[in-house]
C-alpha cells in the first residue's frame, strides 16, 4: 500500500542531511517551480526539519533541489515562522494598544490570510501583493492627515513596510527583486528562474538537469539515432559551452515509466554470472530478450497497447540501467563526443565531455555513487582486471551498441575521494588518410608520402600528446598496408581496428598483454608478446603504446624485421628528440637501437591565439638518420620531411625532401629497380599518390559521398591502385604515372556509379 501523500523521511548521505518527501500518492508532479501545494507542503516540513542540505520529491521520477535552492526554501520557512508570531512585528503592540479598534481586526485578519495561507505556497506573490497592499494604504494615509486614524495608519504603513523588508532579506526575493514588474500573483513563471531540479527516473541512478538554461544562447541542436535531442549552448559568464541532452528515458508517459521501474526490479533478481561477462555481447542479447519478454508480459497485465518500436525502445532502455552503463551508453553513441570525463567525488560534478565541433563541454548529466559503484564492478568483470587498494587505477576497453571506448579508471587510496573515470571513443571504422585530409590533419602530399613509406616496409613512431590523434593515425597507417602482408597487432588496451580489417578480408591477428600499471594479473606481459610475434612467422608489426619495459622489446623486432616488414607503433612526445628522450633516458633503449627508428610522426593539437578552439593536425614527417653518434638532435640525426606552417594551416615539404635528400626514402627506392638512383621517378610515384588520395577527397565531395573516405572503399582503391600499377608496369615497362591515374579514375568512376554507399 503506497504511503500517504507527503510522508517523509530525512537521512544522512555523506556530508547532506536529504529529505525524501513521498509523493508516488500524489496526483500532480512534485515540482517546486510548477505546483503551489508542494511547495506549502515543504516549507511545512523544513520548518520542524531545519538542518536539511537537499530535498528529493520521490515519484515515478525523483525531483532533487540541491543545496542551494534547499536554503532559498528554508529562509522563507523560517520568515513564515517568525510572521505567524504577530506579537513580535513592530509596530503590532502600538496598534493594539490604539483606543479606537475599528480598523485594526480587518488589517490582522488581512495580514493572518496572507502568512498562513498564500506565503507557503506563493512567497514571491505575497511579496507583491504586500508592495500593493502598502501602496493603497499610503495613498489611503494621505487622504487623512487631520483625521483620528492618521496615527494608526502611520504605524501599520510602518509595520507593512517592516515585513516587505523581512522579505527582501530573502535570497529568494532578493534574486528576484528587479523581474517581478507586471508579475501576477499565483503565476509560476517566475519560481522556474530559481527552482531548477535534477531529475532522475526512478529506474535509474543518474540525476539529469532536465530544464534549458535560461540564459543560455542556443549555439547546435541535433538528433541521435536512439532519439534522444542534443542541444549546445553558450553560458553567459563561462567560456565552457553546455552540452544538453534529452534521452528518451526521459519523454515517457506515467504508465511506461511504470513498466519500466517495475521490469527493473525483476530483472535485477536475475543478475549476470561472471562468466557471462566474457561475451558482454552475447550477454547484452540474452538479457534483450529476456527484458522485452517481460515488458510485453507487463503491457498486457496493464491492457496497454504499444508499438514494436516502443517495445524496442523500452526493452533498450531497461538493458542500458540493468547491466548496462546508463547514460553513459547515449553519451557514447553520439559520433561528435571524443572524451567523457567524471571526476569524484560523485553526485557532486557534471559529467564533462570532449566534443568535436565545440571541445570541452560540461553537460547536464550527474553520476550517483551507487552508479559510480556498479560500473567500477562491470569493468572488473569484462576486462578481467583487479580495481582495488593495491591496484588503483583500471586501464580498459567497453564494447557497446555503436561505440567502442578506452575506459581508464582511478580509485582510492590514489582517489582520496572515491572513483574517477575517463571515457575515450573510438571511431566505428578505421581512420583513413583521406578522412585526414578532409579534416585538414594532413594534406594529400603529406598523404602520398606516407603512402609510399608505408608501402616500403620501413618502421614508424607516431608521437603526440595526449588525445593528439596518434592511435587514428595509426589506424589510417593499417589501412595503407597491403591486404595480403600479415600483421599482428599488441595491445594492452584493445584500441586498433582489428575487428573492422579482418572484416575487411586482412590477415590480421591481435594480441592483449598486461598493462603496465596493473600487478597481480595472470595475463602475458607485454615485453613477452612482442618476442612471442617474431616466433609467428613473417610478419608486420603494430604496437598500439610503447610505455614500458616492452620498448626494448619493440627495438628487437624493429632491428630484425625493419627492412621486411612495416612495425610500427604510438608513443607520447611532442617532437622527434622528445621520443627519443623518452625512450633512451625513460625507457632505457640504447641510443643505438633507437637509429632502428626510420620515421617519426609527430600530431599535435593546434589552438586558436584565444584558446577557445583546438584542431588535430600531423605537425611533423621526420626521418632519423643512422649517422649520429650521442645527440641526433646535435648531430643532425633528424631531418623534417614535412613540417607544419600555422600561417597556411598545412605541412609543407622540407628542401631536403623536394630534393631527394632522404636517406630513408632512397633506401626504400633502392629496393625497386626503377627508383634506384632515379629521384624524379620517385618524386613522380609520391605526387600519384597524393594525387589518389586527394581525388577521393574530391570525388566524395562532388557526389555528396562520405563513405569514398571510409576504411571499406579506400583498402579497394589501394589494391587497385596497386593492380593497376603493375598492370601499367608490365605493358610499358615503366611506372607511367599518368597512365596509372587515367585508369585509375576510371575505376573510381565504374566504382560510384555501381556502388551503393548509403548501406
Amino acid at each position: 500500500m503506497p504511503n500517504k501523500p507527503f510522508s517523509y523521511e530525512v537521512m544522512k548521505e555523506g556530508e547532506d542531511k536529504v529529505l525524501t518527501i513521498d509523493c508516488e500518492g500524489y496526483a500532480r508532479m512534485p515540482s517546486l517551480e510548477d505546483d503551489p501545494i508542494t511547495m506549502a507542503r515543504a516549507i511545512d516540513i523544513l520548518s520542524s526539519e531545519p538542518n536539511v542540505t537537499k530535498i528529493v520529491f520521490k515519484q515515478k521520477r525523483n525531483f532533487e533541489y540541491d543545496f542551494s535552492q534547499t536554503m532559498l526554501l528554508k529562509e522563507i520557512a523560517h520568515l513564515q515562522k517568525q510572521l505567524m508570531k504577530p506579537k513580535n512585528l513592530p509596530g503590532y503592540n502600538l496598534l493594539l494598544s490604539a483606543k479606537c479598534m475599528q480598523c485594526i481586526p480587518h488589517w490582522y485578519a488581512d495580514m493572518k490570510e496572507l502568512v498562513s495561507a498564500r506565503l507557503k505556497s506563493d512567497p514571491v506573490g505575497t511579496y507583491v501583493e504586500l508592495k500593493r497592499i502598502a501602496r493603497e494604504e499610503s495613498i489611503k494615509a494621505q487622504g487623512m492627515a487631520n483625521s483620528p486614524c492618521s496615527k494608526c495608519y502611520s504605524t501599520y504603513i510602518e509595520m507593512l513596510n517592516s515585513i516587505i523588508a523581512m522579505f527582501e532579506k530573502s535570497r529568494l526575493i532578493a534574486s528576484l527583486k528587479d523581474r517581478l514588474a507586471g508579475h501576477v500573483p499565483g503565476s509560476r513563471g517566475v519560481y522556474q528562474q530559481v527552482f531548477i531540479p535534477e531529475v532522475k527516473p526512478d529506474f535509474m541512478f543518474t540525476k539529469l538537469m532536465a530544464s534549458y538554461p535560461l540564459e543560455g544562447e542556443e549555439l547546435d541542436a541535433y538528433t541521435l539515432e536512439d532519439g534522444s535531442e542534443v542541444t549546445i549552448f553558450e553560458l553567459p559568464g563561462t567560456v565552457q559551452y553546455l552540452y544538453h541532452l534529452n534521452p528518451p528515458e526521459f519523454r515517457l508517459d506515467e504508465d511506461q515509466y511504470e513498466i519500466l521501474d517495475t521490469a527493473r526490479k525483476v530483472l535485477a533478481e536475475h543478475k549476470p554470472r561472471k562468466s557471462d561477462f566474457i561475451d558482454p555481447e552475447r550477454m547484452r542479447q540474452v538479457f534483450y530478450n529476456i527484458g522485452r519478454d517481460l515488458i510485453e508480459e507487463l503491457i498486457g497485465y496493464k491492457n496497454m497497447s504499444l508499438k514494436d518500436s516502443e517495445i524496442d525502445l523500452l526493452t533498450n532502455i531497461l538493458i542500458r540501467y540493468t547491466i548496462g552503463f546508463g547514460l553513459i551508453e547515449v553519451l557514447l553513441s553520439d559520433k561528435k563526443i571524443q572524451d567523457i570525463t567524471i571526476n569524484s567525488p560523485m553526485g557532486e560534478a557534471p559529467m564533462f565531455i570532449v566534443h568535436q565541433d565545440f571541445g570541452d563541454c560540461r553537460t547536464n548529466i550527474i553520476p550517483t555513487e551507487p552508479e559510480s559503484e556498479s560500473w567500477a564492478t562491470k569493468l572488473r568483470l569484462i576486462s578481467g582486471r583487479p580495481l582495488d587498494e593495491a591496484n588503483p587505477i583500471l586501464d580498459t576497453e567497453l564494447s557497446l551498441p555503436g561505440a567502442s571506448t578506452r575506459v581508464a579508471v582511478i580509485s582510492s587510496p590514489l582517489n582520496p575521494s572515491g572513483l574517477a573515470y575517463a571515457f575515450r571513443r573510438h571511431r566505428d571504422k578505421p581512420w583513413t588518410l583521406p578522412l585526414f585530409i578532409e579534416q585538414k590533419m594532413l594534406d594529400p602530399l603529406a598523404a602520398g608520402l606516407l603512402s609510399f613509406i608505408v608501402d616500403g616496409s620501413r618502421t614508424l613512431l607516431i608521437a603526440g600528446t595526449r588525445s593528439a590523434g596518434k592511435t587514428s593515425v595509426l589506424s589510417a597507417i593499417m589501412v595503407e598496408v597491403m591486404r595480403r602482408a600479415r600483421l599482428i597487432t599488441i595491445e594492452d588496451t584493445l584500441e586498433l581496428p582489428v575487428s573492422s580489417l579482418k572484416s575487411l578480408g586482412y590477415n590480421i591477428q591481435s594480441m592483449k598483454v598486461a598493462s603496465a600499471m596493473t600487478k597481480g594479473t595472470s595475463e602475458v606481459a607485454a615485453d613477452e608478446g612482442i618476442r612471442t610475434t617474431l616466433r609467428m612467422g613473417d610478419s608486420g608489426l603494430i604496437i598500439g603504446e610503447v610505455r614500458s619495459t616492452e620498448s626494448r622489446a619493440l627495438y628487437e623486432s624493429m632491428r630484425i624485421g625493419a627492412l621486411a616488414n612495416i612495425v610500427a607503433g604510438t608513443i607520447h612526445g611532442d617532437s622527434p628528440y622528445g621520443v627519443f628522450d623518452r625512450v633512451v633516458n625513460d625507457l632505457g633503449v640504447p641510443k643505438t637501437s633507437f637509429k632502428a627508428t626510420d620515421i617519426i610522426i609527430v600530431a599535435n593539437p593546434i589552438r586558436s591565439p584565444d584558446g577557445l578552439h583546438r584542431w588535430r593536425r600531423v605537425t611533423q614527417i621526420t626521418e632519423v638518420r643512422k649517422h649520429w653518434q650521442n645527440d641526433p638532435l646535435l648531430e643532425h640525426g633528424f631531418v623534417d620531411l614535412m613540417k607544419y606552417d600555422p600561417e597556411q594551416d598545412k605541412l609543407l615539404p622540407s628542401d631536403e625532401l623536394i630534393n631527394g635528400d632522404s636517406e630513408i626514402i632512397k633506401a626504400i627506392a633502392g629496393n625497386v629497380k626503377e627508383w634506384a638512383g632515379n629521384w624524379d621517378a620517385v618524386w613522380d610515384n609520391i605526387l600519384l599518390r597524393a594525387k589518389i588520395k586527394e581525388a577521393i577527397v574530391n570525388y566524395a565531395r562532388k557526389f555528396n559521398n562520405p563513405g569514398l573516405l571510409e576504411a571499406d572503399f579506400v583498402v579497394l582503391a589501394n589494391d587497385e591502385f596497386h593492380r593497376i600499377s603493375d598492370s601499367v608496369s608490365e605493358r610499358t615497362g615503366k611506372l607511367d604515372s599518368r597512365k596509372i591515374f587515367f585508369e585509375w579514375e576510371e575505376w573510381l568512376k565504374r566504382s560510384i556509379k555501381k556502388m551503393d554507399f548509403s548501406r
